[in-house]
């Protein structure tokens, strides 16, 4: 039977059957940037672990080799993530942080729980071990992003509203805590409480929830003299330089050596059994080392586009009535940015020692691929938000979003370089 499509059929249907239609809308910024950070970060990967896995017996290449199956593992999710309607992903945002919290347990199964350096943070998955933090993060991303979403009203007006998603995403912190994990609890606390500001929240109620918050992480922190260490290390690098202090100060003799331009890639001598974590978490001050200032300015300013760019399209999608896809792009930029902050922040000697990596640039499995994943999701944000058969109206600026929008130099573009940024 042929004619035309009744006009009653369900408008959710029509909206994904035009989307299916319609060309891919690609972000170019979002897309060079990224291809920049990964580019930059696998170079980095196979000039600094070289002399670390012939140390260990293995192929001088293993490390580079292990990082380009994450990376292909991550484009293939992230492909997969393209094709996903985030409507879809927005129904699931409930049942995720449930997943989360029963992913984080799976590392305390036996058989199943990895336990490395004394910590519980991995799953094997037989030819490998995953980081399952990674993933959580990007569940509870999600989860928040769906709850600004159903109780926006609540978030900006009431304190019970803004301290649900908290205490909700504390339970997550807590089994972090327990892997431990602290570094990924931090961080966790962090994007939770950027994405509640974000979503409008009052000043007064922030203040709340960091008295609730705060003390309790201090005091965890405070718990364990390994973490007292480090922060003494901090406070004072030299006093102890071949003691507690050795990963700063080998660092800062890495990033002092390489100037303006470096030493030459491959030249680096503190990656040669002198800088422990060379390939992971101190894996900027090689670059530092082997490309100098200009290498560590050029690293930040490929940050700072992709992270300008996460909120730029937070806004845009607030403005054309898609508030999760708005949030969710504010999840991603809020990760990218505090993760990248701490990485940097450490390995110049800014912030105490902490297991982070570096996002796109080190050696990590499970980081690198569930980052990529991210981006793809970024990408994803974009396309609908600059698809006009998936708008809809748009809902008014919260106030903290307002102030953003006129921080934010990016949504100063005009209409028509901002459509050239695009290809159909």
């Amino acid at each position: 039977m042929s004619g035309p499509i009744p006009q009653d059929i369900n408008p959710q249907a029509q909206r994904i059957g035009a989307d299916i239609k319609q060309p891919f809308k690609l972000d170019w910024m979002v897309l060079f940037a990224a291809l920049g950070l990964i580019a930059l970060g696998t170079v980095m990967v196979g000039s600094s672990s070289v002399a670390i896995a012939e140390g260990q017996g293995s192929d001088r290449f293993y490390y580079l080799f292990r990082h380009l199956v994450f990376l292909a593992l991550g484009f293939s999710l992230a492909f997969v993530m393209l094709k996903i309607e985030l409507k879809r992903l927005e129904r699931l945002a409930q049942p995720l942080l449930l997943i989360a919290i029963l992913t984080l347990c799976l590392v305390f199964v036996p058989q199943i729980g990895m336990r490395i350096n004394g910590a519980r943070r991995w799953i094997n998955l037989g030819v490998a071990g995953f980081q399952v933090v990674e993933a959580v993060k990007i569940m509870v991303i999600v989860y928040l992003a769906g709850y600004m979403v159903r109780r926006r009203e609540e978030v900006s007006r009431t304190l019970f509203g803004a301290l649900k998603p908290i205490v909700l995403a504390s339970s997550v912190v807590l089994l972090l805590l327990l892997q431990p994990d602290f570094g990924g609890a931090v961080l966790l606390l962090g994007i939770s409480g950027g994405m509640v500001w974000l979503a409008g929240a009052r000043i007064k109620h922030l203040l709340v929830m960091a008295l609730l918050t705060v003390p309790p992480m201090v005091a965890v922190a405070l718990s364990e003299s390994y973490r007292v260490k480090r922060l003494k290390a901090f406070l004072d690098p030299w006093a102890e330089p071949y003691g507690d202090s050795f990963q700063l100060t080998q660092a800062l003799i890495a990033i002092g050596r390489g100037e303006w331009f470096g030493v030459g890639l491959g030249a680096s001598v503190q990656k040669l059994f002198y800088l422990p974590e060379a390939h992971t978490d101190f894996i900027l001050a090689v670059l530092a080392e082997e490309l100098g200032l200009a290498g560590v300015v050029c690293v930040i300013g490929l940050f700072a586009v992709l992270v300008g760019r996460s909120f730029h399209l937070g806004l845009k999608a607030l403005e054309s009535g898609l508030p999760f896809q708005g949030y969710l792009a504010f999840g991603v930029g809020m990760s990218l940015a505090l993760q990248s902050l701490i990485s940097i922040g450490v390995n110049l000697g800014m912030l105490p020692t902490k297991g982070l990596t570096l996002p796109l640039i080190s050696s990590g499995g499970s980081s690198v691929m569930m980052t990529i994943v991210a981006i793809g999701i970024l990408l994803r944000v974009s396309h609908e938000v600059h698809s006009p058969s998936l708008r809809a109206q748009p809902i008014s600026h919260a106030p903290m979003v307002l102030k953003l929008k006129e921080l934010n130099p990016l949504p100063s573009i005009s209409v028509h370089r901002e459509e050239a940024l695009y290809r159909g």
